[in-house]
């Protein structure tokens, strides 16, 4: 079991020694924090003063506590800090100023009035790296509008593949586009502090993405494709798009699972087919297996549902087909490749006492990063952060809890 051990209990990991301040709430910004959090680095998570970080309302509770934030939060320090008044404004200053990375989710105008902009973090910090992250780009003419992943998500082209061709387009059922977001921007942040560490002239750097441009990138062929035979590629179930494998789908077992059965190799296929007892001859080429694929869903379809999910398993390994059950939470907290990987970890919170939750990913051998806290109280690292770190004198943080900044 991980434990935390107090507030001045810090991470280690790859990332030890960095010091990261975000102006970023719920998802995008916040995931690129806790990656860089999750591997050492010292993040600061400025919330405004009640109300805090709408992630904390977010999702299922218990006993109260909200679940998700507990997760989205951890290994970070919470301050609550009011932007919207001007000494506020000035303490975020001196955290720019203390700051190596700088995130920030706001919109282009609301940057620029805060002063949080890339000019101002600039002017105040020539060596820090900012990772903006909005719904359209800071130099796109719609840098102004509220932006949310979901939008990001359709813009990618990612929705318009996604579902049945005779089905509306469908998004996943988590915050994918906001997730791939935070996952780059946090790649982003590394490739600027490597050039940081290797180049004597670094000034500073400006990472600007927009929440559709992750996901839009990693669907590496739809403006090819495009653009080169004039075709725009559509839904198509379980199939890829513009690469349909001979067998690539999900099937209802007897007891009510789900099985998902890929083979894209000429050797793989014909194990599909010899499974079902067809004449793997009907099989022996790219050509056949293509022209065989309705025949070769419709077996597997049939023959999965005469069968338990596990006696699927079992033959399918037998017959060296790549199978799995489609996992649920449950599934997956049960699941003995999971805990074998370490993935799963215990950890002791605040309020609901040991809870479990995903383990630092990747894992590091030679250093590893930790789970040493579940999310924060809001303004829990107030006083290290604005006494220890910042050095505000008492008169100062005095003032400012006085008039409500902090």
């Amino acid at each position: 079991m991980v434990s935390i051990t107090g507030q001045d209990a810090g991470g280690q990991g790859q990332l030890h020694g960095l010091k990261v301040v975000e102006f970023a709430h719920v998802v995008a910004g916040p995931l690129a924090g806790s990656l860089l959090a999750d591997q050492g680095a010292d993040v600061v998570h400025v919330e405004p003063p009640g109300a805090g970080d709408a992630a904390r309302a977010m999702g299922p509770t218990k006993d109260g506590h909200p679940l998700w934030f507990k997760v989205a939060g951890r290994n970070k320090r919470s301050v609550t800090l009011d932007l919207h008044q001007e000494s506020g404004r000035r303490v975020a200053q001196r955290l720019v100023a203390w700051a190596d990375v700088v995130i920030v989710t706001l919109r282009a105008g609301r940057l620029r009035s805060w002063g949080l902009d890339w000019e101002s973090v600039h002017r105040v910090n020539p060596k820090a790296v900012l990772l903006q992250i909005s719904g359209f780009g800071a130099t796109s003419s719609r840098a102004d509008e509220p932006g949310f992943g979901k939008v990001g998500e359709a813009r990618s082209g990612v929705v318009h593949l996604t579902g049945f061709p005779d089905a509306p387009p469908v998004h996943t059922g988590f915050s994918h586009g906001d997730a791939v977001t935070g996952l780059m921007g946090a790649y982003a942040v590394l490739a600027a502090l490597h050039r940081r560490d290797h180049d004597p002239d670094f000034d500073g750097e400006w990472i600007d993405l927009a929440l559709f441009e992750p996901l839009f990138r990693l669907v590496e062929w739809q403006v090819i494709v495009h653009d080169q035979l004039g075709t725009v590629p559509g839904r198509s179930g379980n199939q890829l798009a513009v690469a349909p494998a001979a067998v690539i789908n999900t099937y209802r077992s007897s007891d009510d699972e789900w099985i998902t059965v890929t083979s894209a190799t000429l050797r793989s296929v014909r194990n599909v087919a010899k499974l079902l007892g067809f004449d793997e001859a009907d099989f022996a080429t790219p050509q056949q297996q293509f022209a065989g694929r309705a025949r070769l869903d419709d077996g597997l379809r049939a023959w999965v549902a005469e069968r338990t999910a596990a006696a699927c398993l079992e033959a399918f390994s037998q017959a060296e087909v790549v199978a799995s059950r489609v996992f649920s939470a449950a599934d997956i907290a049960e699941d003995p490749v999971y805990a074998e990987r370490g993935d799963i970890v215990t950890v002791d919170d605040a309020d609901l006492g040991p809870v479990r939750m995903q383990s630092v990913i990747p894992h590091f051998r030679q250093r590893p990063g930790t789970i040493w806290r579940t999310g924060p109280a809001l303004g829990q690292d107030n006083d290290l952060v604005y006494r220890e770190w910042l050095g505000l004198s008492e008169d100062e943080l005095t003032d400012l809890e006085k008039h409500g900044v902090v």
